[in-house]
Parts: C-alpha cells; sequence; structure tokens
C-alpha cells in the first residue's frame, strides 16, 4: 500500500472513530434539569459526564484529522483548495471549541462535586458557561466547523473522486452541532446519531477511494499539457527558469 494510500485510510478511520464518540457524547451524558441544584449536582458531579464529554472532545481533535486526509484524496482535483480550507478552519475550529469543553468537563465536575461551594451553585456554573470571551471562543469555534463540514460537502461533490453525496450527512451534523444545544435531550440523541452516520459514512468513501489512481494534476489555466511538457523539457536541458 502508497504512503498515500494509507494517510487516507489513517484520516478515513478518524472520521469514523469521531463518528463513534461524537455519538456516545449524548448517549452516555447525563440528562437532569440542570437549572436546578439538585439536577446540576447529579449531571455534573457524574463519571459518565467526565466521559461523554472527554467523548466529545476526542471528536473534535479527530475532525481535523480525517479532514487533511480528505484533501489528500482530492488534491489533483480542482476541488482541492476547497478541501484544505474545510480542514484548516476545522483545525481552528476545534482548538476555540476545546477549552470551553475542558470547563464544562473538568471545571464543571470539581465544582459541582463534594469539594465544591455548598451554595451559589448555578450561580458559578452560569459563571462559566457565560463567561463572554468563553462563548465567543465557542460559538466562533462551533461555527468554523460548521463552514468546514460544508466546505468539505462541496468539495466531494466538485470532485468526482468519491460519491457526491457522501459528506452531505456530515455537513448536516457538523452544521447543526451549535443549534443543537437549545433542544431536548431526544433532539441532541438523534443530532448524535445524525452526526455519527455522516462521519462514518464519509469515512467509508473516503476508505474506499485510497487505492484508486490519482488523476494528474491539472494544467493551470490557459496553459496547455504541451506548454507545460516543453517547459519541463526545457528544464531538464539545462535553462534555468527565473523562481
Amino acid at each position: 500500500m502508497s504512503t498515500s494510500a494509507t494517510r487516507i485510510r489513517t484520516g478515513a478511520a478518524a472520521l469514523a472513530a469521531a463518528g463513534v464518540w461524537f455519538l456516545a457524547y449524548p448517549v452516555l451524558r447525563p440528562w437532569h434539569d440542570e437549572g436546578t441544584v439538585a439536577g446540576a449536582t447529579a449531571s455534573m458531579s457524574s463519571t459518565a459526564w467526565v466521559a461523554a464529554h472527554f467523548f466529545a472532545m476526542l471528536g473534535f481533535i479527530l475532525i481535523p484529522l480525517g479532514l487533511l486526509a480528505l484533501r489528500g484524496a482530492l488534491a489533483a482535483t480542482r476541488a482541492e483548495p476547497l478541501a484544505l480550507t474545510a480542514a484548516v478552519l476545522a483545525w481552528i475550529g476545534s482548538g476555540l471549541v476545546l477549552p470551553y469543553y475542558g470547563a464544562e468537563d473538568f471545571g464543571l465536575h470539581a465544582i459541582a462535586g463534594p469539594h465544591g461551594p455548598r451554595a451559589g451553585l448555578l450561580s458559578l456554573v452560569n459563571a462559566v458557561r457565560f463567561q463572554p470571551l468563553a462563548a465567543t471562543m465557542f460559538a466562533a469555534g462551533l461555527l468554523l466547523l460548521a463552514t468546514a463540514g460544508i466546505l468539505a460537502a462541496i468539495a466531494v461533490w466538485r470532485s468526482h473522486v468519491l460519491p457526491r453525496t457522501s459528506a452531505i450527512l456530515f455537513a448536516a451534523g457538523i452544521a447543526l452541532f451549535l443549534p443543537q444545544f437549545f433542544s431536548s435531550p431526544a433532539v441532541r440523541i438523534a443530532h448524535g446519531i445524525l452526526l455519527a452516520a455522516g462521519l462514518i459514512i464519509l469515512a467509508a468513501a473516503l476508505w474506499a477511494s485510497a487505492d484508486r489512481p490519482r488523476a494528474a494534476a491539472t494544467p493551470p489555466a490557459g496553459r496547455s499539457a504541451t506548454d507545460v511538457s516543453g517547459i519541463a523539457a526545457h528544464d531538464l536541458a539545462g535553462e534555468r527558469i527565473p523562481s
């Protein structure tokens, strides 16, 4: 297996694993009324709270790795710049999202645990969740990830390398990540199923494409393949091309 195929399949595996983690996140997350002290304590102090949010963080780490492999699969197509942009935006978006998830996971768990304050729990939870810079970073990160998913779907559609619809569910799932926070537990679990399905479908398509021959790079606009080969021949003959 070539190095390129290995990288593509590694990225496909990363996407599939991200799908599993994003499904485990809402399924395992405790669902109590966090508007009450008893509910917030029951949810946030539990081991399941820590595990579920940690799984989401793993998913956010793995998505950019998978999209980088997607860029590799589309490298010789006109869709490659879009795929590269999607990977870069996903990396930045994940970087902005992860600190907030760390605060949700470890900070709120400590606050709601036996060593946390007995009074003013809900005020502290809201102070962590709605601190202006933290909330802005979180929202911006999710919006960048949504943009990355949409660009990835457009790149796949244009490339003719993967099935044209193979990234649509992923794009829908990642674009809905921010809105789903304002819905019921059942809807959030359904969103986890949607995102997991989208990631696994894209991973399967990417894996299947790994051993296919890559098309030759398209010559620059306005220059024929003969012109390009002529330049290469002159270069090999010893003529120095100005840089």
